[in-house]
């Protein structure tokens, strides 16, 4: 039996689908077709345009796609060779801490006696800040002044470089001239020099290697791009910001913002309010010409400009840039001193070149100023030449104020007391000293044996001088007083008895005295020597005086008390000066300081006196009154004052006794305000019957009655080394002022 309708029927195609899809399907074709539409199948196929159009349209696409074809794949070569230089560069940078302190010289900070900063030198670096530790005010000021899209871009700012060329075009300048429309991450490029550091031993000066690094070259300016693109990939934003507050030349000799913030403002960079911190990021267009310590005013008209920008920016609020704009940034009393003036630059100079000058390291030097007393001297100063001296005058004048130790504390070097690096004609100045000189003649004479009280002949006196002729020496009025003692010869600064006694004394003898207290240029070697015909500086004539204050000691002037490493507890080095040997007995020196009394109670210093006290000097006019001095002490402090004419024009009408007489007194005054009434070193002579002829001879021996001779002064050294036996002086040639001086 077949079992044939049992089969299942044959898979055949329309098994294969699901007839709904099929319908569907059929569906779909005949609503197309319904519309009039024709299956993509059944469209006739578009003919070619054919012709010169055509031609022309063919060939514009293909121009198009090759030039897209060369453009992206140029492109990618050079985004390749781009991300290339980049990283090559990313990896040559070092970390971040290495990029903070970036001076190729140390800085140099000045204390003074009492451990208080009065002056900087060097490049001043205060310490390491970073964007977060600085004042938000210092911080968006410098953003809003120098690169407002800061942390939008990408280390390049295209827009600030096309707006900068655009500018220096309209300007009349060259693309690159000008505006650089530089973003902060390249300043700070600059900075680090695209990362090539000074090498001494290039043969480069310094000052050439930062020009070359400010270089706007085509090539400069490229390689910068790629440098400040690798700085945006190692650095945050913040980092590279750091690295600018702390790298940046700020003026006043200060690298970055916690030097110039402690320079100008006397505190932290965290502590400076909106006026400060506009002040501060104004610097950074032109540090040294906006400098606070050059012209204030300049720099606050730029701070209220940065001031202003902060506010269109949002970071001030209308109230708070109007009270900044008020109220702009002052400086510090440290600041407005100028970097401490003559007396910082006399300490760098006399320093060594290797811990001032040159310094590498960051040098602490205490010193002797005494910041009082500095004041009162340029106050002194300043009332003489403001009251007493004609308006348009051009003398000049100098200052030193010193203990009997020789430590300075004051010093200034001309009428201009606010600067540094000028012409300091209280170290200096080389000038003829004058009647200031003759206290040294008579220091000779009293360690010899004289007495104060000693009669000299004032009368007619002429020496026949080898080579020269016939030399007469005159007093300052021309007239003769006849027997005088010595007292009365230097108090009213008679020439001829000095010469007189220089001549007994011996020259050689008061050339080493006054040598041993610290004269040390060359000494006139004729009898013009006794008148002060040789030269000195100011500071070398008052120390030689604190040598007689001291009791006859040599003294060193000296304003360096220790120099130490910042950071070091204990001193590279100490005090370079002092008292030294002994020059005269102690018993000749208070005799001396009783005859210079006289000079300023009943002489020629008698403008001198103030306040009772017990004080001691003498005046000095060189010849056509060219120079005019006077020096002198109290029991406390020795003050030098020198006035002339750096052209060595001559003085009208002012002599040692005059208007510098006027100076050291109301500098004395200021400096003894509030101090004891302590009396001098001096001791009153016994009579004498001593009586000075006019020719030479050998050295005097010791008046009857005068105390024991030592014999470690100097004159002892010069009659047994120099001369091996008192004897008689020969004759020098020399010449001096035909008119004596007071």
């Amino acid at each position: 039996m077949s079992d044939s309708s049992k089969r299942k029927r044959p898979l055949v195609a329309d098994k294969r689908y699901n007839k709904n899809a099929r319908k569907k399907t059929a569906a779909t074709t005949r609503k197309s077709a319904a519309k009039g539409g024709r299956s993509r199948r059944a469209a006739p196929r578009r003919p070619r345009r054919r012709g010169p159009l055509g031609w022309l349209s063919a060939l514009v696409a293909w121009i198009m796609r090759l030039i897209w074809t060369i453009t992206w794949r140029v492109t990618a070569v050079a985004v390749l060779v781009l991300a290339l230089a980049v990283g090559y560069i990313y990896t040559t940078l070092p970390p971040l801490e290495a990029l903070l302190d970036g001076r190729a010289r140390g800085s140099v900070t000045l204390l003074d006696r009492e451990g208080d900063v009065f002056a900087w030198r060097g490049d001043q670096f205060g310490g390491v800040v970073t964007a977060d530790s600085v004042s938000p005010h210092l911080r968006n000021a410098v953003i809003a002044t120098e690169d407002r899209r800061f942390y939008r871009h990408f280390g390049v700012s295209p827009r600030g470089i096309a707006s900068a060329i655009r500018i220096n075009l309209s300007e009349g300048r060259g693309p690159l001239q000008g505006h650089g429309g530089s973003t902060i991450t390249q300043q700070t490029a600059k900075l680090l020099c695209l990362g090539e550091p000074y090498e001494p031993s290039s043969g480069q000066t310094e000052k050439e290697y930062e020009a070359e690094c400010r270089r706007n070259s085509l090539q400069r300016k490229a390689k910068e791009a790629l440098f400040s693109m690798a700085m945006e990939a190692k650095y945050s934003k913040d980092d590279i910001l750091s690295i600018y507050l702390n790298r940046a030349y700020m003026g006043g000799g200060a690298f970055g913002a916690e030097a110039a913030s402690q320079r100008f403002f006397g505190k932290p960079a965290a502590a400076v309010t909106p006026a400060e911190g506009a002040m501060l990021a104004g610097l950074l267009t032109a540090p040294t010409t906006l400098s606070p310590t050059n012209n204030l005013d300049r720099s606050q008209e730029r701070a209220a400009t940065v001031i202003r920008l902060m506010r269109q920016q949002g970071y001030l609020s209308e109230a708070e840039a109007q009270d900044a704009i008020a109220n702009p940034a002052q400086l510090s009393e440290a600041a407005e001193a100028e970097a401490g003036g003559y007396f910082a630059d006399w300490v760098m100079s006399s320093g060594p070149e290797f811990f001032t000058r040159n310094t590498t390291e960051d040098v602490i030097i205490k010193t002797t100023l005494d910041q009082r007393i500095q004041k009162a001297a340029e106050d002194g100063l300043r009332a003489i030449f403001e009251n007493k001296v004609r308006e348009g005058s051009k003398a000049q004048a100098a200052i030193v104020v010193m203990s009997a130790d020789g430590a300075v504390r004051a010093l200034v070097g001309g009428r201009k007391t606010k600067v540094a690096g000028a012409f300091n004609r209280a170290t200096q100045a080389m000038r003829q000293t004058g009647s200031a000189f003759k206290p040294f003649v008579y220091a000779a004479a009293l360690d010899l044996g004289y007495s104060p009280n000693d009669l000299v002949e004032d009368a007619p006196y002429c020496l026949n001088i080898p080579g020269s002729g016939e030399w007469c020496p005159k007093n300052y009025t021309n007239n003769f007083k006849g027997a005088v003692t010595l007292t009365e010869a230097l108090k009213e600064s008679l020439n001829i008895p000095a010469v007189k006694i220089s001549e007994n004394v011996g020259r050689e003898i008061v050339s080493q005295v006054a040598s041993q207290f610290g004269i040390k240029s060359d000494l006139a070697a004729g009898p013009a020597l006794a008148l002060g015909a040789s030269e000195s500086t100011l500071l070398e004539m008052t120390g030689a005086y604190a040598g007689i204050l001291n009791g006859g000691s040599s003294v060193t002037p000296y304003g360096l008390i220790d120099l130490r490493l910042l950071g070091d507890s204990e001193p590279l080095m100490g005090t370079g000066g002092g008292i030294g040997e002994r020059v005269i007995q102690e018993e000749a020196a208070r005799q001396l300081v009783y005859m210079m009394e006289k000079v300023i109670s009943e002489g020629t210093g008698q403008r001198g006196q103030f306040g009772g006290r017990e004080l001691a000097g003498k005046t000095g006019t060189t010849s056509a009154a060219k120079d005019a001095w006077f020096i002198g002490f109290s029991a406390d402090y020795v003050t030098g004052v020198w006035m002339g004419y750096d052209d060595n024009t001559p003085l009208e009408g002012v002599t040692g006794g005059g208007l510098p007489t006027d100076i050291w007194r109301e500098v004395m005054l200021r400096v003894h305000e509030g101090l004891p009434m302590n009396p001098l070193p001096m001791m009153t002579p016994l009579p004498s019957t001593r009586y000075t002829e006019a020719q030479p001879t050998q050295p005097a021996a010791p008046a009857q009655g005068s105390a024991p001779r030592r014999n470690d002064t100097i004159i002892d050294q010069v009659l047994r080394d120099i001369f091996g036996s008192p004897s008689s002086n020969p004759g020098a040639s020399g010449t001096a002022p035909q008119r004596g001086d007071r």
